[in-house]
């Protein structure tokens, strides 16, 4: 490897993959240079190779068309802060985080699952504020999973590591690979997962299902794919689960389903306008709330961190990229 790679960190990446940039060349931090507010001009000086970045930095087509870049190292599995068109036509390499966050993922959309349906963030809120007074027959009842139909938006790598556990909890599987679209898929493609699950239309799922999880990309047609329409078709009394992208749910439209009592409850670990949240939705006792955790295990941030690194290694110095998004 050559020594003059330059790399521009715009996050605290990682030691784990820290490391391999200094030992790759150069090493710049962004918050020593300007931070988020200097991004374009630092894309455009010409200063750096590959810019180390995650969702809270924006390159849109306007950036990278100004840019001297040969590559962007995005921290996350999703790229949906940068054009990644823009980027092609700029000859820009993207690179991501696929596989590492599977499990750590699907861990949090059961987390959610389980929490909301058995009411569990209420119960600890109860213990917390000392209003635990014993037991009682009628005391945060909530529903059972078992036996129960989870609807699973998108059948990537994360929705199907959500599907087995699912499976493992007696709950009946349904999916839609690729909402609002239709893509047949076959039992060949399902693999272990063949005859254990159901691919169903996004229409019927929407009506089927006790609890509909999100795991979708950020693209135009999944922004707001969850609109008032839609949540008005779940079932009365269902469960809605975003762990994929805020924006992938209306979310203004969600707190009037949720405070009309139609959805039984939501888990979300995801925002519209993250780190905010829509108005309402904080003060409803029927919705779990987590600050993005879906990754958040020490080590699943560590490998993001390594795979990182190698895509930004190898965008700065000429070799094959571990998991870039616009090979072509």
């Amino acid at each position: 490897m050559t020594d003059s790679a330059r790399f521009l960190t715009m996050i605290d990446l990682p030691e784990s993959g820290l490391a391999l940039l200094r030992e790759a060349g150069e090493v710049t931090h962004g918050k020593d240079v300007g931070g988020n507010a200097a991004l374009p001009e630092l894309a455009a000086s010409g200063d750096y190779d590959v810019i180390v970045c995650a969702l809270d930095q924006t390159f849109d087509a306007v950036t990278l068309e100004r840019a001297q870049l040969k590559g962007i190292a995005n921290y996350a599995v999703g790229y949906n802060n940068i054009d990644v068109d823009a980027a092609t036509a700029a000859g820009i390499r993207v690179g991501n985080t696929p596989d590492v966050l599977t499990a750590a993922t699907a861990d949090i959309a059961l987390l959610l699952i389980l929490g909301v349906t058995r009411r569990a963030y209420e119960g600890e809120r109860m213990m917390r504020a000392g209003q635990f007074t014993g037991w009682a027959p009628d005391l945060l009842v909530g529903k059972d999973v078992a036996g129960a139909t989870l609807g699973l938006a998108g059948f990537g790598r994360i929705g199907r590591a959500v599907a087995e556990r699912a499976l493992a909890f007696g709950m009946q599987v349904v999916f839609a690979p690729r909402p609002p679209a239709h893509r047949e898929v076959s039992a060949a493609e399902l693999g272990d997962l063949a005859g254990r699950v159901e691919q169903v239309r996004w229409e019927e799922m929407v009506e089927r299902a006790d609890i509909l999880s999100l795991h979708v990309p950020l693209t135009e047609d999944t922004r707001h794919l969850v609109d008032a329409d839609v949540l008005a078709r779940m079932k009365r009394g269902s469960v809605l689960i975003n762990t994929a992208r805020g924006p992938v749910v209306d979310e203004s439209a969600l707190v009037e389903a949720l405070r009309s009592g139609h959805l039984f409850g939501a888990g979300l670990d995801v925002f519209e306008d993250e780190p905010a949240m829509a108005a309402g939705l904080a003060e409803l006792d029927n919705v779990m709330v987590l600050p993005h955790l879906g990754s958040a295990t020490r080590n699943t941030r560590d490998e993001m961190a390594v795979l990182t690194a190698r895509n930004a290694i190898a965008m700065a110095t000429g070799g094959d990229i571990p998991a870039c998004v616009n090979p072509a």
